[in-house]
């Protein structure tokens, strides 16, 4: 079974494996406690998987693109959702969707740091934190899943439906996975949750045009395991914090299941599906 069909092993373990945690999460809150151990583990699900159907195809763990590439694509990936972060912020407080800066993350901050400096300085000492070695920390967790989804996955996918096709599978993929995560109370916040999924399908499909590009380009998981990371730190611990609420219509445009970064990203997926001749020939497509 696993040798004839590869893909669907992988798929059928990745669901088994999560399910376990599915379960464990199942009526918790989003974040803290015992949770962010059942998400550490979930997130490593595709991981194992990848690695069982890996030995049992005889392909190794290497195919996984375990190689550290060259450290521009590392650079790139970093700063990837730094910059749209950027954009997608930047004209919800400019257009007044939200605004800038929220006091009370101001004021948090300065508590937490427990230094004898304004809340603004506590605020860029407590960011820089977050993007020194909170990002290393997210790596841990990122790694699992992008060794699975973009280390044996999309490999697979761009190789049998092209660039355009395993990009958008692979979205699709990512995207339904975390569904059953995404049922937690308070995790959605307080828009309908068509509304949020939609808008959190829309980004994981365009921003997989992202990572497929920085896998492909770089022969490296490394790259889209720190773009994760990344993403992981700086829209939920940064950028959205930082947004003040200005009425109802602030949640909709905001993080992960708002509007605006799946606006974003979807430009950004056209900028690298422009940009697909610079990837192997056999992915170009």
């Amino acid at each position: 079974m696993i040798r004839r069909h590869p893909v669907l092993s992988f798929l059928l373990l990745t669901l088994g494996f999560s399910a376990v945690f599915y379960f464990l999460m199942r009526g918790g809150e989003a974040r803290g406690g015992i949770m962010r151990y059942y998400v550490t583990g979930v997130m490593w699900c595709p991981a194992l998987a990848a690695l069982i159907v890996q030995r049992q195809v005889g392909a190794g763990a290497d195919a996984l693109g375990w190689r550290f590439g060259e450290m521009r694509w590392w650079i790139g990936a970093y700063l990837v959702p730094v910059l749209y972060g950027l954009v997608a912020y930047s004209i919800i407080w400019l257009s007044g969707l939200g605004g800038f800066p929220e006091p009370a993350f101001l004021v948090d901050n300065a508590k937490m740091v427990g230094l004898p400096v304004s809340p603004f300085v506590a605020s860029l000492l407590m960011v820089a934190v977050l993007a020194g070695p909170g990002v290393l920390l997210s790596c841990a967790s990122a790694l699992g899943e992008e060794l699975g989804w973009r280390g044996f996955l999309t490999p697979r996918l761009v190789a049998r439906y092209g660039y355009a096709g395993g990009s958008a599978l692979v979205g699709f993929i990512w995207a339904a996975w975390h569904v059953p995560i995404l049922f937690w109370p308070k995790y959605l916040g307080s828009t309908p949750m068509p509304f949020a999924m939609a808008c959190f399908f829309v980004s994981l499909i365009a921003s997989s045009f992202v990572y497929t590009w920085l896998r492909l380009r770089s022969g490296s998981v490394w790259p889209a395991a720190l773009l994760h990371a990344s993403h992981n730190v700086f829209i939920p611990l940064v950028f959205t914090p930082l947004t003040i609420e200005t009425g109802e219509r602030t949640a909709y445009a905001v993080d992960e299941f708002g509007f605006m970064l799946a606006a974003v990203n979807v430009g950004l997926a056209f900028v690298f599906w422009w940009r697909r001749g610079e990837l192997p020939k056999t992915a170009a497509a």
